[in-house]
């Protein structure tokens, strides 16, 4: 198979496309105080500002890539494109609470669309050349957790010299410039065999929600219907005459640790970032031009490492000392800013822990990404981008969860961030194989 002339130029829309998807969970963080106080939030209620797009991205993203492998992964991201921008316009003209989680839980689906079809286009445009496509895998996986933090910071500078509305109207030029970019760079896909699994989509997506009200509102009949229909779902799985996620590929080597260290990675980074965030607004008192460009170094630490130091890592150690060592390296970073306290400065409490983190998140976020891939088969690339992707927005929607009942306790959410990154890499050193599933493509 010959190698398509625009390949690079296509990984620019997909990079962007993963950054901007990402940015999607971050970019209100900053404008949070504003939105509580123009919208009626009450402090519990306005983590759902962040969690519907989480949950509707994390809840679907399994039924986004059955979507992509039935009927192409370019129609579909087009289609995600399209409703990401929807979902925009509803969140930047919301005048109620209830309007704005709304339009929030529309461009999680939207996002839901776009991140599983992105990845099969990747594994279509350069899996014809394993170091190539280890070079592309870099700079997607990169494309993620930079579009995490730069998202503060973008959202800092709109907040500040803009409205807070403006943080979801800045998707809608950007959507409409990579719709018309899609016919020339992205190439054409067939439609799959099958059916959609509508019942097991909706099943898994409302269980997800359900299990993260039941830990906000510690209401225990939520938990339990949640945990009813997260067990309809793996019944209607096991049962589906076309499942979107048949449970046969959990057989895959790697595919479960690599899942879990997921999970639990995005539990401790996201909760993380909401956090410091808010500490840097209510407690340092930072404006918020200036508490966005406080985590702008974080996103610069990442850049450099994903793109230039974990990728020859991987190659020469393999995916588990990163995957455990990252895990352990944010561990100590989130620790650290758990000691900050109310009279804490940036340049000696929040920039040193900070870098430490931002240094574990990216030795650890391409090896597990790849460890979960690296064994599936190409007809299977969707629905395993979907799971990886599930795992990590379900971790970050459930920590941050848990994490804000910690704080409505009196516990600092850093201590609990930290002892759940601390867990992964405990994990992560038992579960994952000793083998360098990733070695070889890079």
């Amino acid at each position: 198979m010959s190698a398509n002339p625009r390949r690079w130029w296509a990984l620019v829309v997909l990079a962007m496309a993963q950054f901007m998807v990402i940015m999607d969970t971050s970019i209100i963080g900053v404008a949070l105080p504003d939105m509580q106080r123009e919208l009626g939030f009450t402090p519990e209620g306005l983590q759902w500002v962040f969690n519907a797009y989480v949950v509707a991205f994390g809840g679907l993203l399994l039924l986004g890539g059955r979507l992509s492998d039935l009927f192409g992964a370019r129609k579909v991201f087009s289609t995600g494109w399209l409703i990401l921008i929807a979902g925009s316009v509803v969140a930047a003209a919301a005048t109620t609470a209830w309007v704005e989680v709304l339009g929030r839980g529309i461009q999680g689906v939207g996002g839901a669309l776009i991140a599983p079809a992105a990845m099969t286009l990747l594994m279509m445009l350069f899996g014809h050349n394993p170091r190539e496509l280890g070079k592309a895998m870099s700079l997607y996986g990169a494309a993620a957790p930079a579009g995490g933090t730069a998202g503060v910071f973008l959202g800092g500078v709109i907040t500040e010299y803009l409205s807070w509305p403006w943080v979801f109207i800045v998707y809608i030029p950007i959507g409409v410039i990579t719709l018309l970019a899609v016919p020339a760079l992205l190439p054409a896909t067939r439609r799959g065999s099958g059916s959609v699994d509508l019942l097991g989509g909706l099943s898994a997506t409302a269980g997800i929600t359900l299990v993260v009200y039941a830990i906000v509102a510690e209401n225990w009949i939520a938990a339990l219907g949640g945990a009813a229909l997260l067990a309809l779902f793996l019944l209607v799985q096991r049962t589906a005459k076309s499942p979107i996620m048949p449970l046969g590929i959990w057989r895959t080597p790697g595919l479960a640790p690599a899942n879990l260290a997921m999970a639990l990675l995005g539990a401790a980074w996201i909760p993380m970032w909401y956090f410091l965030n808010l500490y840097l607004q209510q407690t340092l008192h930072l404006g918020q031009f200036a508490s966005g460009a406080a985590l702008l170094p974080m996103t610069v630490a990442i850049m450099i490492f994903m793109v230039g130091i974990t990728a020859k890592l991987l190659a020469r150690l393999g995916a588990k000392p990163l995957i455990a060592g990252g895990l352990l390296v944010l561990a100590a970073g989130v620790a650290w800013l758990s000691l900050a306290g109310p009279g804490g400065s940036f340049a000696a409490d929040v920039l040193p822990a900070s870098l430490v983190a931002a240094v574990g998140m990216s030795l650890a976020y391409i090896p597990a990404m790849m460890s979960a891939m690296s064994g599936v088969r190409p007809e299977e690339a969707g629905l395993a981008s979907g799971i990886v992707n599930t795992t990590y927005n379900v971790g970050s929607a459930l920590g941050l969860a848990v994490m804000t009942a910690l704080a409505t306790g009196g516990t600092s959410p850093f201590v609990g961030a930290a002892v759940v990154a601390l867990a992964g890499a405990v994990l992560a050193g038992v579960t994952l194989t000793g083998k360098k599933p990733a070695a070889e493509i890079l």
